[in-house]
């Protein structure tokens, strides 16, 4: 065997320990939260040693945002793609409420769909992320999210003209969190009613009842507080 491929070799089982470590960090995250995940776990759980962890991330934060660069971006991409084409097909119209919405569902149902971007499993750590944020994220995070949260708030801005800036920050703030937390997989519901119909870890079930429940609160009528309410 040559000098370049012995090269092309060991690259690629260093390529592939790497891949086994994120992915077996990211299983473990949503499982059990960044903070009682241990890196015995994280070794145990990818058939390394802990020297291999350090070797290619060097400490359990910047593994923690090695989990998340690898699949932001393709997921942010894909959301802003998608509102894109949906302008473009508008034409002169203003795209509705539930269009807008149902497009930035979309992206994180195909998402959801294909282990090769992280699958349900990345789905469920992001939006657990949100709602228990880390902070090793609150630097990271606007820096990915920047231009598609900007993207769908100017357009929802120009769906929904009769609402003033601060009720609309208002309205895309619930209504982020609302997708955020419903994507968690976690049935809220368990806690006072053990058995029950709602089945929040299938991506599409929760984004069938999700899409009308988020358009109703993002049309409802004005409240009209004013700035007086920030």
């Amino acid at each position: 065997m040559s000098e370049a491929t012995h090269a092309k070799v060991a690259d690629a089982r260093q390529l592939d320990t790497a891949t086994r470590i994120l992915d077996a960090a990211e299983a473990l995250f949503v499982e059990h939260g960044f903070e009682a995940t241990s890196m015995r776990m994280i070794t145990q759980r990818a058939e390394v040693n802990l020297a291999a962890v350090n070797y290619h991330f060097g400490s359990k934060d910047a593994l923690f945002q090695g989990v998340f660069t690898r699949r932001l971006t393709p997921l942010t991409q894909l959301a802003i793609a998608n509102l894109e084409k949906l302008e473009r097909d508008s034409g002169n119209q203003v795209p509705s409420v539930d269009s807008i919405i149902s497009v930035f569902m979309d992206a994180a149902l195909e998402v959801s769909r294909d282990p090769k971007r992280g699958g349900v499993i990345f789905v469920r750590l992001l939006s657990r992320t949100f709602i228990e944020p880390h902070p090793v994220l609150r630097e990271t995070l606007p820096r990915h999210y920047a231009e598609l949260v900007g993207r769908f708030t100017a357009s929802l801005a120009r769906a929904l003209p009769h609402l003033n800036e601060v009720e609309l920050q208002w309205r895309i703030h619930f209504a982020f969190s609302a997708m955020f937390n419903a994507f968690a997989g976690n049935n809220i519901l368990r806690l006072f009613i053990p058995k029950n119909a709602v089945n929040a870890k299938d991506p599409q079930m929760v984004a069938t009842y999700l899409v009308p429940f988020i358009v109703s609160g993002l049309t409802a009528p004005p409240v009209n507080v004013g700035r007086s309410a920030m």
